[in-house]
């Protein structure tokens, strides 16, 4: 049964315009504070904005400090991540040692009983307890990230606040209902409803991929208000109670990787919600759900840096002990470019998360770019970095741990941190889909002044208009793009110390590269007009770009604080500069696809596909699939099923 055609679907039928405008309408619209990355895509490289490297208090370092000792101990003697990928499950008494540690509570309040740790410390606790099971950091970011905590300190009243978050910070696991079998990243589509009756509201409806919604107590859902006299209806948020009459786990799903994760499908009939337990306004619940992940993001990037830390020390080690001809298969170029690699990105991809959570922590910059960008580029790099290892590793690399310690030798999960780490290129928003919205984000500042110019339902006095602003704009932005400091030869001296790898050169080339970005975004606009959003690889081409660019620049920022303040400077400068090296020749390559592509063909073949004209292509196999529809039935109504909810206690 094809998507399109399913005819039990109740979800609204929209068309793209309608769903763009639902998207449109729930992101954030002003920029009331900097941001080093919106500058970055406008061709202005402010450096003034990372540099120096922000520093979290004395107090934050210490409170973070103590927690660690305590999160690394519990790792290291409570937790079995053997016995989690074997049994696909949590233990209990893991969960519960966490939550008397106060992992549930890390950046809740002290007021609320949570431990208040800086986001800085936050995701360092993420990369220390997900490089012991990521399914546990997956757990603990799903209830702090995304789950009821966050939300309530953005949105929630000071009643919601004193009611749940005590909860949150040392008993309850929350989780985060969105998706649906038949609405993933269209949210305009959503089908769950919310009924006003009297002082409740009524929730009917099924959520797909809820993480933590197996053994979760409390649970932040997204439904739809109907419009009606005194209700302006929309996409809301709610807090609801997971143990209410009429909430059903309807199934526990099972993955590729992240064996103990708690993830099912949730069915709400009847379920009767307090309208105290609704956040915000009635259709604010999108613009919620996408504030909350402005820094929320940060938690995948933060298991991607533990990931990379501990690919390298795998990578050393083994490519150390394994010797091939003569000599430790380290020593062999063909493999040393991978460690190489390792290094280097692990090393940039934590001075991205470093410094987009500091800014988040000082709260002076507005990071919704910065943040969609660690994520982006976080998760992309971490798969590839496994990729390496595995690849290092060789034949042990596709063996499980549980087979190489079976037959004496180590166990190491190389090929569970690369199916584990999969899923990050999917979650809270996939590559695709952050690539998009990255784009609108970078693209804002031109819309604003001639977005009616290719708005098709605009009138002409409002083209005029439009023209008249745009005008002014480009007439003071453009000759800006045409030289800047990036072209002297002494900018940024300082980033080349005596003794020291020039990571001045590095940033010279950002600062000309963002205004070649920001000129072939500005073409871009001018030749497709309207149809610029129908151009998907040319704007992910652009966002990685940018996410290469946002890369370099931490790493040369990270690598002076740690040459200025700290120990390893020389390493630092060096390993910074081999990044910016190898980012150059990846950044030179994508500005080379912007204009030299096979969009349009790719376009054609899929046209292809699609009508049947490549069917013949497919002969000569056997589909191994089973029987059922594409999407399941996600009709209303009471469930047929067995509860599987276990909530931990």
């Amino acid at each position: 049964m094809s998507l399109l055609s399913a005819p039990h679907s109740t979800e609204p039928k929209v068309s793209e315009r309608e769903a763009r405008q639902v998207a449109e309408a729930a992101r954030e619209q002003d920029w009331r504070k900097p941001s080093f990355a919106k500058e970055l895509f406008l061709g202005r490289f402010r450096l003034d904005l990372i540099h120096p490297h922000p520093l979290p208090t004395d107090e934050a370092v210490k409170r973070g400090e103590e927690f660690l000792a305590k999160l690394r101990d519990f790792c290291e003697t409570k937790i079995d991540p053997a016995r989690i990928e074997r049994e696909a499950q949590i233990p209990d008494e893991v969960v519960n040692g966490l939550k008397e540690l106060g992992a549930l509570g890390m950046k809740i309040d002290t007021k609320y009983g949570g431990l208040g740790l800086t986001q800085v410390y936050y995701n360092k606790a993420l990369a220390l307890v997900g490089s012991a099971n990521p399914a546990i950091g997956a757990l603990l970011s799903a209830h702090q990230s995304i789950g009821v905590p966050q939300p309530l300190k953005l949105f929630g009243t000071q009643e919601q606040r004193d009611a749940f978050l005590p909860r949150c910070a040392r008993t309850d696991i929350s989780a985060f209902l969105l998706t649906e079998p038949d609405v993933g990243s269209d949210p305009a589509r959503l089908a769950t409803s919310a009924v006003p009756d009297g002082d409740t509201y009524v929730l009917d409806g099924v959520k797909l991929w809820t993480t933590n919604g197996v053994v979760a107590d409390l649970l932040v859902v997204m439904a739809r208000v109907p419009r009606s006299e005194g209700h302006k209806g929309g996409i809301t948020a709610f807090v609801v109670e997971a143990a209410s009459p009429g909430v059903t786990v309807e199934n526990r799903n099972a993955f590729m990787g992240l064996r103990g994760l708690e993830n099912g499908v949730t069915r709400f009939h009847q379920v009767r919600v307090p309208a105290a337990n609704r956040i915000g306004p009635e259709g604010a619940g999108l613009k919620i759900a996408l504030t909350t992940l402005n820094t929320g993001r940060l938690s995948l990037p933060a298991m991607c840096v533990g990931a990379g830390k501990w690919c390298l020390k795998i990578a050393r080690e083994w490519s150390a002990a394994r010797e091939q001809w003569g000599k430790p298969v380290a020593y062999h170029e063909a493999v040393g470019s991978k460690i190489s690699f390792i290094a280097a990105t692990t090393f940039a991809l934590e001075a991205v998360l470093d410094l987009s959570s500091q800014m988040a922590d000082e709260d002076r910059n507005d990071i919704r770019i910065e943040a969609a960008l660690a994520k982006l580029y976080g998760s992309e790099m971490a798969c590839l970095m496994a990729d390496e290892l595995v690849q290092i590793r060789g034949g042990r690399g596709f063996e499980t741990a549980e087979s190489l310690a079976a037959r004496g030798e180590r166990a190491v999960p190389a090929e569970q941190i690369l199916r584990d780490l999969r899923i990050n290129r999917i979650f809270e928003g996939s590559t695709e889909i952050m690539h998009l919205l990255i784009a609108r984000e970078a693209v804002d500042a031109h819309l604003k002044v001639a977005g009616d110019l290719i708005d098709p339902e605009k009138t002409l006095s409002d083209k005029a208009r439009a023209g008249a602003a745009a005008g002014a704009f480009y007439a003071r932005w453009l000759p800006k793009l045409v030289a800047g400091p990036g072209q002297l030869p002494r900018t940024y001296a300082d980033f080349h110390p005596p003794g020291h790898a020039d990571l001045g050169t590095h940033l010279r080339y950002v600062e000309r590269s963002a205004r070649k970005l920001a000129r072939s975004t500005f073409y871009a606009m001018s030749r497709w007009q309207g149809r610029m959003e129908t151009k998907q690889g040319f704007l992910g081409r652009i966002v990685d770009i940018g996410a290469e660019l946002f890369a370099m620049s931490a790493a040369c920022v990270r690598a002076e604080l740690l040459r200025t303040s700290q120990d390893h400077g020389r390493e630092a400068y060096q390993l910074a500069d081999t990044f910016c090296r190898q980012a150059r020749i990846r950044v030179d390559e994508l500005f080379g696809r912007l204009w030299t592509n096979t969009d349009d063909l790719d376009h054609r073949v899929v046209k292809g596909v699609l009508s049947g004209t490549y069917t013949w292509l497919e002969q000569g196999v056997i589909d191994p699939s089973g029987d059922g529809p594409w999407i399941a039935d996600a009709t209303p109504g009471a469930t047929t099923r067995e509860n599987v909810h276990r909530p931990i206690r």
